[in-house]
Order: structure tokens, then sequence, then C-alpha cells
């Protein structure tokens, strides 16, 4: 009976995690939306929602139905399922609950729904979660001397709203509308210079860098959404990097799971 880790969510953090995770030998799966809103795409395993299948670094993720996932993992691939309510784990015949591990790697921020079946271990990423209450475990995710600490009891430090780092990095819709680009992720803006537009409103880089992450063109964005990222660093390379905070919490992922006896003994079965 070997242990499945579901992880909800395939933005960069979660992908960073289901890196660490797939690369020490662990049966991983992640759920999505329909539309991932994934901004550090060239890093997120989200875009096989899009692309069909996508690889992060040295590890290659493929959209599967529930069905077809079983011939994603033996093709040593981390299959993306298109199932925002993780309704896969109410299969037995897909999922069994006493070796199922759900990581909400969502980022959401809230408190989240119940899960549709108690899993064998719930671990919770950044703030929303209580671990005691709502899941077993909570991970902080916020830069620091706390960051990848794994709590057992209690939640981690609260949102502070704030971007890490310097906030004008942080691309933002300023209306609702659907977000227009040519730039490519990686690309080199100067100050000012015009990125992508909502319904003809201009999005221009605060600073002269590298496009970390762009919202897919085409999609909607409601006012105030993350839609880019800029890199004052200027390195276009460090685009196609998993980043060390993405690392730094799968790590603590993994120290989660090991803590347990009775998840240690059967993740590797």
């Amino acid at each position: 009976m070997t242990a499945t880790i579901v992880i909800r969510g395939g933005g960069d953090l979660a992908s960073g995690v289901a890196l660490r995770l797939h690369r020490v030998g662990l049966r991983v799966i992640i759920v999505e939306l329909p539309q991932p809103l994934a901004v550090r795409r060239t890093v997120s395993f989200a875009e096989a929602a899009y692309e069909g299948r996508v690889t992060v670094e040295d590890v290659t993720a493929r959209l599967a139905s529930a069905d077809q996932y079983q011939a994603a993992m033996e093709a040593g691939e981390i299959p993306v399922v298109i199932d925002p309510d993780a309704n896969i784990l109410k299969n037995p015949l897909l999922i069994n609950p006493h070796s199922a591990i759900v990581v909400d790697g969502r980022m959401l921020k809230r408190t989240p729904d119940p899960l549709p079946i108690k899993p064998l271990m719930h671990i919770g990423l950044g703030p929303g979660f209580i671990a005691g209450e709502d899941c077993d475990a909570v991970i902080e995710t916020q830069r620091g001397h706390t960051m990848g600490r794994v709590t057992w009891e209690g939640s981690t430090r609260a949102d502070s709203s704030q971007p890490e780092g310097d906030p004008r990095r942080v691309l933002r819709a300023p209306k609702n509308g659907v977000l227009k680009s040519d730039a490519k992720i990686g690309d080199h803006f100067e100050w000012d210079q015009p990125i992508a537009t909502i319904d003809d409103e201009v999005i221009a880089a605060p600073f002269a860098g590298v496009l970390r992450g762009l919202l897919r063109p085409g999609l909607s964005a409601a006012k105030g959404l993350k839609v880019g990222d800029l890199d004052a660093r200027d390195d276009p390379q460090l685009c196609d990097l998993v980043s060390d905070k993405s690392l730094a919490i799968g790590g603590a992922v993994l120290e989660a799971l090991l803590v347990r006896s009775e998840v240690k003994e059967i993740l590797w079965v």
C-alpha cells in the first residue's frame, strides 16, 4: 500500500514541492483548475493544463484524466488532473484513503473547505491553515528565520498582504479585463517600457529588469490580481529555475512526512 501524495495546485511554490518529492521517488499527483492562474509559468506544472505536457528543470508533468494518472507515473512523469475540488480522493478505485496524503499548495490564504475524505495526512502551506484543526501540519511560507518550519499545532504567521522584497516587482491588474501581451518570460525591460495591457490600460515596467513571470495572455484578470513579476537581478537563466523558497518548502513537506512513522513506512513500499 504505497502512499499517494495529492498536491492541490500547480503554481511555482507547489511545483517546487512536487519536484522535490518526485525526485526522491514518491508518488505525486497534482490537481488543478481548468484554467490555472500561474504567473511563474516556466516553473509551474500547472502549465500542463494548457500545453498537455510541460518540463520544469528535469521533471515532466503530463495532463491526464483521473484514470490515466497511473500511466503517467509509470512513464516517470507527474500527472496533472483537472480536479479543483480534489474529487479523485472520493474514488477508492483510484486513491486508497488509508494511504492518501494531501498537500494544499494553492496559497489561498484563508480557511480551506473540508476535504471530501479524511486522508492519512493533510499538510497545509502558508496562512489560513490551523494544524490540529483543519490539517495535521502547516508549513511557514514567508521568508525569514521561520520559513520552512513545520508546525504541528497552531498556525503560521498571518498573511502580511505585502509581496516579499521590492513591492514594485509584482505587476497587478489595474482593472478587470483580459490580459494581452507579446512579452515572453525572460525578456528584458527598461523602466516604463510597456509589458502588457488590460483592456488597453498599460502595465509598464517599474524598473529595469527581466520578466520573471507573466499570467498567460488571454486570461481574464480581476483588478489587483498579480499578473506579472519583474526581477531586478536581470538574469534570464533564473526564470527557468525553481526558487530557493519553493525547494525549502518542499524539504519541509518531506520532513513532515518522515516524522510520522505510519506515513514513513508506506512512502516507498
